[in-house]
């Protein structure tokens, strides 16, 4: 394996570690975005079908720019493009501590919010740590970054929790806004860029070429279908679980636990599936993820709704959260190679991204409209099966380098 330019010689373990801090800090106060739904709403009098827009706006952005921001990432460094990130985030939760309007909370938490977190989160991170870790370690070292958002979800979401009872709404933005200015100094840590070199004896290393022979892989199409599942069920559960809870006459604190919950498993899960892509097909492993989420959700609506049950079920989906990336990251590594995994993966995340949407939005224009979730937990049951069944034919051998046209004299 090549080395990348890195200056600062920092070493492979080193980086993962501060990855999986950015990770934790800037997946940490995504994922209690959904605890201000129920006091935004009493305060500023927005409707669910709004903030869930708000949410899904920023879903849709981070997927968007994703594949542009993965390879500014491939081409300038991953660490020049964290701080920028980390600076955005920082101003989007301190205009959204302001805002008195459905469209104030849109352009904050949605579209600056939505800009950063392409920058911060696992996309530019694991791009920049697939390059230096050996392939044989590089699904637990994805593994490790991956469960670092878990790690924010646990320690920030109740975190947050606290801030709002105690200090309201409003503040607990601006404190999360000061929490993700320490990534900028966790960037130094995450540096260096694709070489230009890196694939030697003539063959075409730019992106165009790698998005086209990518785009025509039926393995690629899949993954990213399968991806788009991932998001929907992500982002549903992450803005609207505490809602549901509430609904069903269970306490905030069940809410914020929850999802507190749902992030310490997936410390265990993420690690556990990256261990399992270095060691297993990821394709079948994906496979049954899938079909294991299918039958967590389908057991929580089946049985009666209780603080026991809620966190039963926090549990168990928790451990499936995000074991998804490693293996799908690993994946695109493992069939297109290392040298343009920002992009690939990144248009693989914005599918994810765009389930992201759906799941935010669809789920609050469905409860503004029947009044319950019921139809949103029907869809996410079906789509898991859908997105199991999809990851099973997939072709995973490695493809044959482009060779490149020879310059005309």
């Amino acid at each position: 394996m090549s080395a990348i330019e890195n200056p600062a010689r920092v070493s492979p373990w080193v980086m993962v570690a501060c990855g999986a801090a950015i990770v934790t800090l800037s997946m940490g106060a995504r994922q209690a975005f959904g605890l201000f739904l129920l006091p935004m709403s009493g305060d500023i009098a927005i409707d669910r079908e709004s903030f869930g827009l708000a949410i899904a706006i920023q879903s849709l952005l981070f997927g968007l720019v994703q594949p542009s921001v993965g390879a500014a990432a491939d081409r300038h460094g991953a660490g020049r493009v964290i701080v920028a990130g980390a600076l955005l985030y920082a101003g989007g939760l301190a205009l959204a501590a302001t805002v008195g309007s459905a469209l104030g909370i849109n352009a904050s938490l949605g579209v600056l919010v939505g800009l950063a977190l392409a920058g911060t989160t696992f996309v530019v991170v694991l791009g920049a740590i697939g390059r230096v870790v050996s392939e044989k370690q590089r699904g637990r070292a994805f593994g490790i970054v991956t469960a670092g958002g878990s790690v924010g979800q646990f320690l920030v979401v109740p975190f947050t929790q606290e801030i709002i009872g105690v200090a309201g709404w409003r503040e607990t933005l601006l404190v999360l806004a000061g929490l993700m200015l320490i990534i900028i100094a966790l960037a130094r840590g995450v540096t260096g860029r694709a070489p230009r070199d890196e694939l030697a004896d003539g063959v075409d290393t730019g992106s165009w070429q790698a998005l086209r022979r990518a785009s025509g892989h039926s393995g690629f199409l899949l993954l990213n279908a399968g991806f788009f599942v991932c998001g929907f069920h992500i982002t549903f559960l992450s803005t609207h679980l505490p809602a549901y809870l509430g609904d069903g006459g269970l306490d905030a604190s069940i809410g914020a636990n929850s999802l507190a919950l749902i992030g310490l498993f997936n410390i265990f899960g993420s690690y556990y599936f990256g261990f399992c892509a270095d060691r297993y097909r990821k394709k079948h492993v994906l496979t049954w993820l899938y079909l294991g989420r299918a039958g967590v959700i389908s057991l929580f609506v089946l049985m009666p709704l209780s603080s026991a049950s809620a966190l039963i079920f926090s549990a168990a989906i928790g451990f499936l959260w995000l074991g998804t990336v490693p293996l799908t990251s690993g994946l695109v590594g493992q069939i297109f190679g290392m040298r343009h995994l920002s992009l690939l993966f990144g248009v693989v995340f914005m599918s994810h991204q765009f389930g992201s949407f759906f799941g935010a939005w669809a789920a609050g224009w469905s409860y503004t409209l029947t009044g319950s979730y019921d139809q949103t937990w029907v869809a996410s049951i079906v789509l898991a099966l859908v997105a199991a069944a999809l990851h099973w034919p997939i072709r995973d051998t490695p493809v044959s380098p482009i060779t490149a046209t020879p310059a005309r004299a």
